[in-house]
């Protein structure tokens, strides 16, 4: 038996830890050893997350070895306005409304606490990794950020240690979207990048998630990025491929808030409705006030439209397949072409027809149209909404059975292969 090659991943988001931000290095750890490699975990004791799911520690791997050290970070002082201005900071984003409270924290938070309020673990955390590193017989290390101070952890291990370092970026850093809000000065503008430029320059590897997010880093680092998309674990699919739909009920599954807005598609289903066609559809996960509101006092909507809390992962696998359409949302933001929802992988490993919404580009899309996964719409085109959703309901009530798109190529053991490919290189 060959021994195994040992890596420490560091990462803030982590089991029980919900969200997107989690299951990217959850399944690699899960992974890796079919390939040689012995995954070892540095995450906070006691981090700050909004989304809280304990049923994705019973994913931990047995193999992996979690090691845990305390954080301090100031989101305590400014969790009152958090939860009051999570909204407003999506407006922002959109649409560039804050409240001047709103406006004030998120200077702060931008200008002084660079590149994240996360930054105060760098210091304490060195030595403690410097001892893990030591003691396990670790000499490669990787970073995945946002936050990306995880990154600045990274630099300083590489600077005093030599150890060899990929850096994984889930978002961009200087091109991120969410700094847009913060009113940088063009002090803390230059400190974002000179930071970033220091990580791109300085790391064995960088690697995306996405090709445009990979492109941009490549233009500004001057330097080949790597792609290893997210995806889906097969194993948690296989156990529930017998689960099939019970009736023709459009789900979306995540977030609904101003950045993923799905009234075009409320206005076609409402259209539908007017014509002699009514089809159910259900969000599950959080909706943003706003457009409840509007649902509930619409006489049409509130009885075609069902709205049920976030659900645990476990559950959600289920939820997919017993879908007869899954509705996908991305936001018009500037980072939208790079932005590929987790969930689209899981949505393709359902084997159900994707209905997505939003620009009509980028890698989503492209992924979409490239293995005919389902239908791509833009914010104005409601008549083609309206076409897809009545073929969709066509071939669901068809005894003509459709042949499946194949999406093995994103497969968390796959892409897997592919992470452990990098890592041999280094």
């Amino acid at each position: 038996m060959c021994r195994m090659s040992k890596v420490l991943i560091i990462t803030y988001y982590w089991p029980p830890s919900g969200g997107g931000g989690v299951q990217r290095w959850l399944k690699f750890t899960k992974y890796l050893p079919e390939f040689g490699w012995e995954p070892f975990v540095y995450t906070p004791e006691n981090p700050h997350f909004e989304v809280k799911d304990s049923s994705l520690e019973n994913d931990v791997s047995d193999h992996v070895e979690v090691m845990k050290f305390p954080i301090w970070e100031p989101y305590y002082l400014i969790d009152k306005f958090k939860k009051k201005g999570h909204n407003q900071q999506s407006d922002v984003v959109r649409k560039g409304k804050a409240s001047p409270l709103t406006k004030l924290m998120l200077w702060v938070r931008g200008n002084f606490f660079i590149p994240d309020p996360r930054k105060f673990w760098l210091k304490p955390s060195e030595k403690v990794i410097a001892e893990i590193l030591q003691s396990n017989g670790i000499d490669k290390v990787i970073t995945t950020g946002p936050p990306h101070s995880m990154h600045l952890i990274g630099l300083k291990l590489k600077q005093k240690y030599n150890i060899q370092w990929i850096a994984d970026f889930r978002d961009p850093w200087s091109k991120w979207e969410l700094l847009d809000t913060f009113h940088l000065s063009w002090w803390a503008r230059k400190r974002h990048e000179k930071l970033e430029r220091k990580v791109l320059d300085t790391a064995d590897k960088v690697m995306s998630v996405s090709k445009n997010f990979a492109g941009e880093l490549a233009d500004i680092a001057g330097r080949h990025v790597e792609v290893i998309t997210n995806g889906f674990d097969h194993e948690e699919f296989e156990q529930h491929s017998h689960l099939q739909p019970d009736e023709f009920i459009i789900r979306h599954v995540g977030v609904v808030d101003e950045l993923r807005d799905p009234r075009p598609v409320l206005k076609a289903i409402k259209e539908l409705h007017n014509e002699g066609k009514s089809y159910k559809l259900e969000f599950i996960g959080n909706v943003n006030k706003t457009l409840q509101s509007e649902i509930e006092e619409d006489d049409v909507l509130r009885h075609l439209i069902t709205l049920r809390p976030y659900m645990p992962h476990a559950e959600v696998i289920k939820i997919y397949r017993r879908s007869a359409v899954l509705l996908l949302l991305s936001s018009y933001s500037k980072n939208a072409p790079g932005h590929i929802p987790g969930k689209l992988f899981e949505y393709l490993a359902s084997e159900r027809p994707i209905l997505a919404l939003g620009s009509t580009e980028g890698d989503s899309a492209e992924i979409i149209k490239e293995i005919g996964a389902g239908v791509v719409c833009g914010p104005d085109e409601v008549q083609k909404l309206k076409d897809a959703l009545v073929q969709m309901h066509e071939d669901y009530t068809s005894t003509i059975s459709k042949s499946t798109p194949d999406v093995s190529r994103f497969s968390r053991r796959n892409l897997t292969q592919k992470l452990a490919d990098l890592l041999n290189e280094l």
